[in-house]
């Protein structure tokens, strides 16, 4: 089984490429072989057209709050929804979302989905630290419009299976590391970071904490971006998936809001 795990960028450049690991699956190893690098939009519309079978855990959020879209009145079929929200221009979507921000109490500014609190997830409605809800915006209708199958949104190529991921919930929640493992900015790639990477790669090498183990030559920790060893931790929770039924997603899974893979 071949294995996507892809680190999003709502705004892909040589400076911040979308990062994808590419790898195998086998007896619950999963063998990362690769790492590319898109710097366009057209590149990863191309990664998701290549033809199956394949699973992808890609990292952004494939809906938004029930309770958004509910008092938005915007329409609550995904595919509909998607669509929506891809025709409003880029500072439209923005300006709906701060409005809407807006009129929320304090403390509840923003709504959240079901699966972001046992995700430790933030609201797909953030726009910035991280801007959440316009990686949505560029994400979600590209995954729509390449036809792949959505488990829990839309019934799609059964080779081309695309889940959503987040690689916060693995080093938070589940392996239980607190302390920042990346950075963007050159200056704050320290030693501290450094040494936080390499105990995720650690772990993720001896099958923990979702039982796949990882195998790779790639040099994981040697980013200190972390978009790299993102990539792989959202590849490692797609091959979790892939040897599940229904991709281990929850039974009650709310349809239009989508699920995190092993939140």
């Amino acid at each position: 089984m071949r294995i996507y795990g892809v680190d999003f960028t709502c705004a892909p450049r040589r400076a911040k490429p979308i990062t994808v690991a590419v790898g195998s699956l086998k007896y619950q190893i999963l063998e990362v072989k690769a790492v590319e690098k898109l710097e366009t939009f057209i590149e990863f519309e191309k990664l998701l057209a290549r033809p199956g079978p394949w699973v992808g855990g890609f990292d952004f959020p494939f809906s938004l709050p029930g309770e958004l879209v509910r008092d938005l009145a915007w329409p609550s079929d995904w595919q509909a929804l998607v669509r929506h929200c891809a025709a409003m221009p880029r500072q439209a979507f923005r300006d709906i979302l701060d409005a809407y921000r807006n009129t929320r109490a304090a403390g509840r500014r923003y709504a959240h989905r079901a699966t972001d609190l046992p995700a430790g997830s933030s609201s797909p409605m953030k726009l910035v630290n991280p801007p959440v809800a316009l990686m949505f915006h560029e994400g979600a209708p590209r995954v729509l419009a390449s036809g792949a199958h959505v488990p829990a949104l839309f019934d799609g190529d059964s080779k081309r299976v695309a889940l959503e991921a987040y690689p916060g919930l693995l080093v938070r929640k589940q392996l239980g590391i607190r302390e920042s493992y990346k950075s963007d900015a050159r200056s704050e790639q320290t030693p501290a970071r450094a040494a936080a990477r390499q105990r995720i790669v650690r772990a993720l090498q001896a099958g923990r904490p979702l039982g796949v183990r990882l195998k790779t030559r790639v040099a994981l920790a040697a980013d200190g971006s972390g978009d790299t060893l993102d990539a792989v931790i959202c590849a490692v929770q797609a091959a979790w998936a892939a040897a599940r039924p229904g991709y281990g997603l929850p039974q009650d899974a709310p349809q239009a809001e989508g699920w995190i893979v092993t939140a």
